[in-house]
């Protein structure tokens, strides 16, 4: 008994010491730097949340920052990342003035996001400019004025979308060597596209703008491409056939010129909307569209015959130009088995069409006067002054737009 009562003592301090010892080599929880926690504090007085949103509920100083709901720090106490706002589909968002000057003061942050909401105010270049950002994303609030004047070199992703920001875009933004995606979309940008764009773009989307002049020539890196609804004008065709790797292209509503390039068809293209712009003359595919594609150029000056390699697309809205002669077998047959599920063809000079044994999946609209309806009906409707085939009442005498 007195052995036993002996050891016990030693065991426990034998305990005590290892315990010490784990505690040494654990790495102890980093504090976060003064500096970067005066400026979440500042974040925290500029902006609120909107009835709804319960996102700076977890923003208590009295604990740790780094815990916060958007926070994300580094091993040594330094904010690397900051995502403002519920990002769930739906949620209410933010409401306040933009705080630059905090956020500058965050000197390591590498990824900068804020949910759509009512957010205002101006994005100033010391934080657009922070040298280790890579993520730049501030879509869907109030936020005006200029764009930065100056990017991070480091940065791979910029979305200031669906704001009201006003004048040029900067020509540094273009050459960011790191540059992937340029989301820039439904804002109050003016003038003309930089005309050096050295970036390895991926995606590039500055549709709904108020740009103006022609197009530059753009890396051949890009997937996807929208610049409908601007001002934009000239001709494209020497643009478009050096960017093999396009899946998505959306020009319309500009003022376009000139010839579609062939080559475009035969690219990977799922979606190709050219519509309401003055392109002219034939086409000439070089190849047969892919299957299930997209393709509406619509609402242009285009002539000749109705190419058949349009026949493998899902879509096709040729509706608005100058078409001539008998539109091909091969496209009335990939209607007819319900592979093509919408066909627009009126207000051109095509002479026939038949549909007979459409399916009723399918949207066939040819001639002068005629819209498919939702759901998709088949709707063969008469030339102006002549007589049709089939008219079902509910089915014609409307117009796409």
């Amino acid at each position: 008994m007195a052995t036993r009562a002996m050891r016990r003592p030693r065991v426990l301090l034998l305990l005590l010491v290892a315990a010490v010892l784990l505690l040494a080599a654990a790495p102890a929880a980093a504090t976060l730097h003064p500096v970067d926690y005066l400026a979440l504090q500042a974040v925290r007085h500029a902006l609120s949340d909107m009835p709804g949103s319960r996102f700076f509920a977890s923003w208590d100083f009295t604990g740790d920052p780094c815990a916060f709901a958007g926070v994300y720090c580094s091993g040594d106490g330094r904010v690397v990342t900051l995502a403002l706002g519920d990002p769930r589909a739906g949620a209410p968002g933010l409401s306040g003035v933009f705080p630059s000057t905090a956020l500058a003061r965050l000197s390591v942050l590498s990824s900068l996001s804020l949910v759509p909401g009512r957010v205002s105010g101006e994005v100033s270049t010391a934080v657009a400019a922070l040298p280790s950002l890579r993520f730049l994303a501030l879509s869907g609030n109030l936020l005006s004025g200029d764009l930065p004047g100056a990017f991070s070199p480091a940065l791979r992703t910029v979305d200031l979308s669906k704001n009201s920001f006003s004048g040029r875009i900067p020509s540094s933004l273009l050459l960011i060597r790191s540059l992937r995606t340029l989301v820039l979309s439904h804002n109050s940008l003016s003038g003309e596209i930089p005309r050096m764009v050295s970036s390895p773009l991926v995606h590039l989307d500055l549709r709904n703008n108020r740009l103006s002049g022609g197009v530059p020539p753009l890396p051949e890196t890009l997937v996807y491409l929208s610049l409908a609804s601007n001002r934009l004008s000239g001709r494209v065709g020497a643009v478009l056939r050096r960017l093999p790797r396009l899946s998505f292209v959306d020009l319309g509503g500009n003022a376009f010129s000139g010839e579609v390039p062939g080559e475009v068809f035969s690219f990977r293209i799922g979606y190709l909307q050219l519509r309401k712009n003055a392109f002219s003359g034939e086409l000439r595919p070089a190849g047969p569209v892919p299957a299930g594609a997209t393709v509406d150029l619509s609402h242009n000056a285009l002539s000749g015959r109705v190419p058949p390699e349009l026949a493998p697309a899902s879509a096709v809205y040729l509706n608005g130009n100058k078409f001539a002669g008998d539109v091909p077998r091969e496209i009335a047959a990939a209607a007819e088995g319900g592979r093509m599920r919408v066909l627009f063809l009126q207000d051109n000079f095509l002479t026939g069409i038949g549909v007979g044994g459409v399916p009723a999946s399918a949207a066939v609209c040819a001639h002068w006067n005629c819209v498919a309806p939702p759901p998709p009906v088949v709707a063969a409707c008469p030339a102006k002054g002549g007589r049709g085939r089939r008219r079902p009442p509910a089915q014609c005498g409307g117009r796409r737009g």
